[in-house]
């Protein structure tokens, strides 16, 4: 019976075999708790029909518990450090298939074309390096993967960003850009004292089941999230202020813009976080036609 990767000795021991430090700058905090990488996995629904993307495997104690239900397992790691770890921790699960890749390089379309065409569904399941979660996400969510969902541990603070409701200090363009494409929630809490080393921030796990369509129609997807994030460029500012300073332009059509609010009866004095998706999809519309 193989002992789990994810115990604090049994990490130590696999550290000290190989004799690897961490790097920094690669955001490594491995995780030593098997009843939470259980729970991921729970809320991630995997199955022997799933196929599973995995980003950040670090030594392979997500990975193992994945592995164990999943029909196969493809892990993204860009440290070349890992990549004999792995091979030698993962040795005993033969449907996981490790790539010495950047996932933000990847062809995704291609790899899971590859290797999940006997799959049923596909999965993104992983514990993401912090300081490269947005990036990671947005690409997930922007190129159209066919993606069953996304659930990922990650810094409780962009967890709480990604989930965020309008009118809230954490609702942003983020939560706009993730809810455009999912169903976002945090489903769990996870300390800093199940991790070597502990990081300094608290983490989460948020779950992105993804939308047959987006929530919203709009004319263009591109427009539309300009229109967001100038909106929120600086939060105290009312939204006809943001848009004025902040699209292109913007100062030389500012009555046109005037026009745009009041055509989608939207009051200029209101401040970005108070808008809903839906408001900022009639908004973005009713400028593209003018601007």
């Amino acid at each position: 019976m193989n002992k789990d990767i994810a115990t604090p000795m049994r990490t130590k021991e696999i550290l000290e075999e190989f004799g690897f430090s961490f790097k920094k700058s690669l955001g490594q905090n491995f995780l030593i708790d098997t009843n939470i990488l259980h729970r991921i996995v729970d809320h991630a629904e995997v199955s022997e029909k799933t196929g599973v993307i995995e980003i950040g495997p670090g030594i392979g104690a997500l990975t193992e518990q994945i592995a164990k239900r999943a029909k196969k397992v493809l892990a993204f790691e860009i440290d070349g450090r890992l990549i004999p770890i792995l091979e030698k921790t993962l040795a005993p699960y033969n449907n996981v298939n490790v790539v010495h890749q950047d996932v933000l390089k990847a062809n995704l379309h291609e790899k899971i074309s590859e290797y999940f065409s006997d799959c049923e569904e596909v999965m993104v399941v992983a514990n993401l390096p912090y300081y490269v979660t947005t990036p990671i996400i947005m690409k997930l969510l922007e190129e159209n993967l066919p993606l069953k969902g996304i659930v990922v541990m990650l810094q409780k603070e962009v967890a709480d960003r990604m989930a965020a409701e309008p009118s809230t200090k954490d609702y942003g363009s983020l939560s706009i850009a993730v809810q455009y494409y999912t169903e976002a929630k945090t489903v769990m809490t996870v300390p800093r004292t199940v991790f070597i080393p502990q990081p300094n921030v608290d983490s989460a796990v948020i779950r992105l089941w993804r939308r047959q369509e987006p929530l919203v129609s709009v004319r263009d997807e591109k427009f539309f999230s300009q229109v967001v994030k100038a909106s929120f460029a600086q939060r105290r500012k009312t939204i006809l202020n943001n848009l004025t300073n902040n699209l292109p332009n913007g100062k030389q059509l500012k009555d046109e813009i005037v026009e745009a609010l009041a055509k989608v009866g939207i009051d200029p004095k209101r401040r970005g976080e108070s808008l809903t998706i839906e408001e900022f999809a009639s908004l973005s519309d009713a400028l593209h036609e003018i601007l």
